[in-house]
């Protein structure tokens, strides 16, 4: 069995217009959300084998809450700049590589990419992953590479206004 968990990065903040897209930080609820997700995913899933990451500032910030909610180290975090600026192909094509040693993977990244590889992966249509929406799926094979081949099974959907009603 393979999982991989997706998570997009928590709500930054466009108050900086000198910022680039890559700069963005987290704003007030992008903090809050990504502390409350990944404190409520790292009670659902076992620790990560492997944890990649984008590297811009928003997914990096929002990196370092999943790491401390699975009790692991900014050290232990793959920042991977393809995860930011080279779409679907190139994630397909990266965790299909993966030594099939690993079990569970956690990776942080960004829209359209990541909308777009849980529909065409999960067997559930997305029409769009909120930031802090995270989405889990199981893949019922042995390798990587079977699993970039089929649809796999939701394990589970989550996103902070789940919980927050008031935003």
């Amino acid at each position: 069995m393979k999982n991989i968990t997706i998570s997009r990065h928590a709500k930054s903040s466009w108050d900086n217009p000198n910022l680039t897209d890559f700069e963005r930080t987290l704003n007030q609820r992008g903090t809050r959300d990504a502390e409350f997700i990944s404190n409520l995913v790292a009670k659902m899933l076992p620790k990560p084998d492997l944890f990649f990451s984008s590297p811009a500032q928003r997914a990096f910030e929002t990196s370092l809450y999943y790491a401390q909610a699975f009790g692991m180290s900014e050290k232990e975090i793959i920042y991977d700049k393809g995860i930011y600026d080279k779409g679907i192909r190139y994630i397909i094509n990266t965790i299909q590589i993966l030594s099939d040693a690993h079990q569970n993977i956690l990776l942080i990244g960004h829209n359209p990419d990541l909308t777009a590889f849980c529909t065409a992966f999960s067997g559930q249509y997305f029409d769009n992953i909120p930031t802090s929406g995270v989405v889990s799926i199981d893949f019922d094979v042995n390798t990587w590479q079977e699993a970039m081949q089929k649809i796999g099974t939701l394990k589970f959907y989550e996103y902070p206004k789940k919980y927050f009603k008031k935003d």
